[in-house]
């Protein structure tokens, strides 16, 4: 039987440091923290709920991240 997969460590980085900031800003500032995958959304977005490890969502609204969470 083929060992089961162990899905690589995510960043220890606190998703509430990116609120507030540029969108470009933050993005840039998550992929140098080790974030593999960095997904920026407009408010309202309607998304998939299965949770991804190693990656960063951000809620977009006028260009600053109003809202950061892992997944």
């Amino acid at each position: 039987m083929a060992p089961i997969p162990k899905p690589p460590a995510e960043p220890q980085d606190s998703p509430d440091s990116y609120v507030g900031l540029d969108a470009e800003a933050a993005e840039q500032r998550a992929r140098d923290r080790g974030w593999p995958t960095v997904r920026s959304l407009p408010p309202g977005a309607i998304i998939t709920m299965e949770y991804r490890v190693g990656r960063l969502n951000f809620e977009v609204k006028d260009g600053l991240v109003a809202r950061a969470w892992k997944g």
